[in-house]
């Protein structure tokens, strides 16, 4: 069993319930932890072996760019995305982290977390 990483993916995107975030947008950053098997990767030296971090990237930019009003919602439509894809994927987390959200008070980010296994 393996695991990939992959930290601090940048977004500009459209999420929230506010009309400003709907209209104006935000950043954010996306992290995901890929549990998977990669003895036959390790072995084979083959990228056909592996689970495919690129292609994991692009699952989540596809959902990035679909808009959402909740965090939780986007958390597990990536989710949905990695599982389809991936038979090989065992669990995965999921963490997506709104840049200075609109709240009365100064806030780094606020991170919404989803983890999912098969």
């Amino acid at each position: 069993m393996g695991q990939i990483r992959m930290n601090g993916m940048e977004f500009y995107a459209y999420h929230g319930c506010y009309r400003d975030e709907q209209l104006i947008g935000n950043n954010f950053l996306v992290d995901i932890t890929l549990d998977t098997d990669m003895e036959e990767a390790a072995e084979s030296d083959n990228l056909c072996d592996a689970l495919n971090y690129a292609e994991a990237y692009d699952i989540v930019k596809h959902e990035m760019a679909t808009r959402s009003f909740l965090l939780e919602n986007v958390c597990d439509r990536i989710l949905d995305g990695l599982f389809e894809r991936f038979p090989q994927l065992d669990s995965a987390t999921v963490a997506v982290s709104k840049l200075n959200p609109p709240i009365d008070g100064k806030m780094q980010s606020v991170t919404v977390n989803l983890q999912r296994s098969r």
